[in-house]
Order: structure tokens, then C-alpha cells, then sequence
């Protein structure tokens, strides 16, 4: 058929398209493929020491054997699905041997299943892994003290860093806050990062612990960022670090960083600043609220100005490949009554309190889950519980429903490009993809739990739904 517009005009009007969509495609590659943590730990850096992942793991451990000594009382803390069901007639192990004993649909609907799972996947993960990601803080969580002081504790925790490489002890992801590069702190920020990597590379002969990260905290301009660019720089020349391997991590934690003066989002002119660097953003909750004139009773993860805050930073940063981190419950899990020889109404005082700040702590996490946030932080090591407890629940509640929806939706799309239907709901397949890729990464499942909804590995690690369907079209 013959066409009424010329093949060259095609070709020409297409190739500047072409140049657009290609330009488009770079600054929106898609998420990582990567693993990303579920979770960052922050801790004064006065406090740490080459094992103190381990350390931290082993009382996060205790608190969970103390305050959840078994599933079923665990469950009916975080009102785990079919929890309430689980009554005294049954003692904890008889709960278990029933379920247990049980298959296919009667094992699923058994009101032990849930708590059960989550519970024995939290003691592992507790026993095995407790951190994931690190920041060893020199900003809020260590405060402003006399520069000799701060230039000896960066001494001595690059020192520490450098024997948890050699030991192996340290967690898989780790970094260091600074304080921010504000007129009136950037000359400590950048004092602290110097001796720090300075000293760590003259004890480690040139290496950089595994994903190690710079947070930049406070930003609110891009030009804070790209100071930071130009330090990391003059320290890779300086140390013999490759280029480009000292990446940073920026807070999201003021009204600025959300909205700047013009009445725009200026995430992507932080990005950008980074040259590739700015890995992720990290929310500051308690910065952020106060920067809201939110009274302090009231700041907290949940607050509608979080989500707002967090709504933006997803739209502005979505497909780029940037990591999100939701900030931390600041209630801690910690009962108010210490010592060896407590008496009943206070162990039963401490776990209530532990308990409710279990829940509250849940909820939130719950909260970010929901909003597309899979990471935030912790601050103490009686919060691990709670958080692995809800990254656990929050995807084995709905593996069953989604792994029969994606066996059946891959069937279903499959069948229908074959035959040259039309299928344009890939969008939906992707996000039943995206559960799986997000309950991987967090340990909550396995692969072969993924395959069992008839993808194959190479598929999953493909990531995309779309590319999923033209490989098996062209394979047929």
C-alpha cells in the first residue's frame, strides 16, 4: 500500500524521535536489579566497634526470645491473619504439629500458618542476619563536639571498619553519615569524611568495604551535592580509589528538598548533581515534620505530611533506578524496669510496653510498605522484631492469591500474543512481577517459591513482564 508520507521524512521526523525516546529511556532505566536492603541501622559513631552487627543481632535476638517466646504469642502481638484464633486449648507446639501435618489448601487456610511462617523466618533472620545496612552517624546520633574529639572517633571507626573487613563482620551494607554541608557545618562534614577514608584506606592497602555509602544529610540545595561530587574526586585521586567508586546517599528531610522557591520538585537537579553517584534518598521524619510545624506529639511516619512528602519523592524519582528509604519509629521497645530481680507486675509492665511499641513500630512499617517504601531505618536493636516481622507478613500474606494470579495471568497474555490478540495489560502483570522481585529481595521468599507461578529464573532476574512475554512469543 502506498503511503501518503515519504520514507525519508519517516526516517528523519523518527530519528529525532528516536533521540528523545533514547534520552528518555537513560534518565528512566527502571529499578535496580541490585538488592537492596530492607532496612538501615543508624548509631552514634562514638558507640561503634568492628563487630557491633553482631552484637546488635545477638540482643535483638534476646529481646525477641524474651518478649515473643513463642508464635502464637508473637502473632497475636501484631494481629497476625487468623492469630486471634489460636486460644488456650491448644498448647504453642500443638499449634504447630496441626499445622504442620497439614497440606495444599487446608495448610494455607490454617489459622497457625501465618504466625507460624513469619515467626521461624524472624528467628532465622535474627540468628543469621540481624543488619543488613549500617551507618556508622556523625550527625544527630553523635551530636556537635569538640573538632578533636570528632577527628578521634573518626580515627578510631575507620580503624574498626577496617578490622570488621578483615574479620568479616561487618554487615553487608555500610556507610557513614556526615553532618551537612550547611555554611556552618560543611567544614566539619567534610574534615570527618577526609580522615575517615583517609585513615581506612591506609589500613585496608586501598579497599573500600562492600557497598559502602556517604550519606549527605539536610540537603536543600543541588549545590551541596555536587561539592560532594568534587570531594569525592580529589579523595579517589589522593587514596588510588577507582573513579567513580565512593557513592553517596542524600536525606529527604526539609520542606525545600521536597519544594524549592520556584514551587518545583527539585529531586531530579539533586540527582543529576550527583554525576551518577547519589545512589539513594532517605527520608528524616522527624526533621521533616518539624520543618512542617508539627508539634512533637505528633510526629510521626504516618503523619499525612509524610505522605505527602513521600508521594512527591516517589513521583519525582520513580523509574530512575534511585533507592527510597522511609526514616524510623522513635518509640522505643525498651520496658522501663531494669535489673535481674523484677517483680511480676513489672515483667508483666515491661512487656506491655515492648509489646505496644512492637505494634506501633509495626504499623509504621506497615504504612511505608503500603506506600511503595521498602526500606527504612532502625535505631535500636529491639525494633529489629518488629521490622523483619512486618516485611515477612506484609508479603507471605498475599503469596498464595499472587502466585495463582501470576501463573494464570502469564498463561492467559501468554496465549493471547501467540494468536495475535491484543494485550495491553501489561501493567498489571508487572506489578504482580514487582511483588515477587520486592518479597525476594527481602528474604521473605525464596526462588523456587517464585517459580512455582511457572516463570523461570533467567525471567525473574529479567525483571520485566513485557520482555517476559515477547521472549516466550518469540520461543513458539
Amino acid at each position: 500500500m502506498q503511503l501518503s508520507i515519504p520514507a525519508d521524512r519517516r526516517h528523519e521526523i523518527f530519528g529525532t524521535l528516536r533521540d528523545a525516546n533514547l534520552a528518555f529511556q537513560k534518565t528512566y532505566p527502571g529499578d535496580r536489579a541490585d538488592r537492596q536492603p530492607v532496612h538501615t541501622v543508624y548509631g552514634g559513631a562514638n558507640l561503634f566497634r568492628s563487630d557491633s552487627a553482631k552484637q546488635l543481632g545477638q540482643r535483638a535476638l534476646e529481646i525477641f526470645n524474651a518478649y515473643a517466646p513463642d508464635f502464637v504469642a508473637f502473632g497475636k502481638v501484631f494481629g497476625l491473619e487468623g492469630a486471634y484464633r489460636l486460644d488456650d486449648s491448644k498448647s504453642p507446639e500443638q499449634w504447630a504439629a496441626e499445622y504442620l501435618a497439614l497440606k495444599g489448601e487446608e495448610a494455607v487456610n490454617h489459622p497457625a500458618r501465618l504466625s507460624y511462617e513469619v515467626y521461624r523466618k524472624v528467628s532465622r533472620k535474627l540468628q543469621t542476619e540481624a543488619i543488613e545496612d549500617f551507618r556508622i552517624d556523625f550527625e544527630d546520633g553523635y551530636g556537635n563536639r569538640s573538632n578533636e574529639e570528632e577527628d578521634n572517633t573518626a580515627l578510631e571507626t575507620s580503624e574498626e571498619v577496617a578490622t570488621g573487613m578483615k574479620n568479616n563482620t561487618l554487615p553487608p551494607f555500610i556507610g557513614i553519615r556526615i553532618k551537612p554541608f550547611t555554611e556552618e557545618m560543611k567544614e566539619r562534614g567534610l574534615r570527618t569524611l577526609d580522615i575517615f577514608l583517609t585513615n581506612l584506606i591506609n589500613h585496608t592497602r586501598g579497599r573500600l568495604p562492600e557497598n559502602f555509602v556517604v550519606m549527605l544529610p539536610k540537603v536543600t540545595i543541588p549545590e551541596q551535592v555536587t561539592t560532594l561530587v568534587r570531594f569525592f574526586e580529589i579523595l579517589e585521586n589522593k587514596l588510588d580509589l577507582d573513579k567513580g567508586s565512593l557513592k553517596m546517599e542524600m536525606m529527604v528531610e526539609t520542606t525545600q528538598a521536597v519544594m524549592d522557591d520556584m514551587g518545583i520538585n527539585p529531586l531530579m537537579r539533586f540527582i543529576r548533581a550527583g554525576e551518577g553517584r547519589l545512589i539513594a534518598t532517605h527520608f528524616g521524619t522527624y526533621d521533616y515534620t518539624a520543618s512542617c510545624s508539627i508539634t512533637a506529639r505528633y510526629q510521626e511516619m504516618d503523619h499525612p505530611v509524610c505522605d505527602f512528602a513521600h508521594h512527591m519523592t516517589k513521583v519525582a524519582l520513580a523509574h530512575t533506578g534511585i533507592w527510597l528509604s522511609d526514616g524510623a519509629t522513635n518509640t522505643m521497645p525498651i520496658g522501663p524496669h531494669r535489673g535481674d530481680n523484677l517483680t511480676t507486675d513489672q515483667l508483666r509492665e515491661n512487656r506491655e510496653v515492648v509489646h505496644r511499641a512492637w505494634k506501633k513500630g509495626y504499623d509504621h512499617i506497615r504504612h511505608s510498605l503500603w506506600n511503595g517504601y521498602y526500606q527504612g531505618w532502625d535505631l535500636n536493636p529491639a525494633q529489629l522484631p518488629m521490622r523483619f516481622a512486618a516485611v515477612f507478613a506484609f508479603f507471605l500474606e498475599s503469596y498464595d492469591d499472587a502466585a495463582e494470579r501470576l501463573r494464570i495471568f502469564v498463561e492467559k497474555a501468554a496465549r493471547a500474543t501467540l494468536i495475535g490478540d491484543v494485550f495491553d495489560d501489561a501493567a498489571t502483570g508487572q506489578g504482580l512481577l514487582n511483588y515477587f522481585l520486592r518479597a525476594l529481595n527481602s528474604g521473605a521468599i525464596t526462588l523456587e517459591d517464585v517459580q512455582a507461578t511457572g516463570l523461570t529464573i533467567e525471567e525473574i532476574r529479567g525483571r520485566s513482564f513485557r520482555q517476559i512475554l515477547e521472549n516466550r512469543k518469540k520461543m513458539n
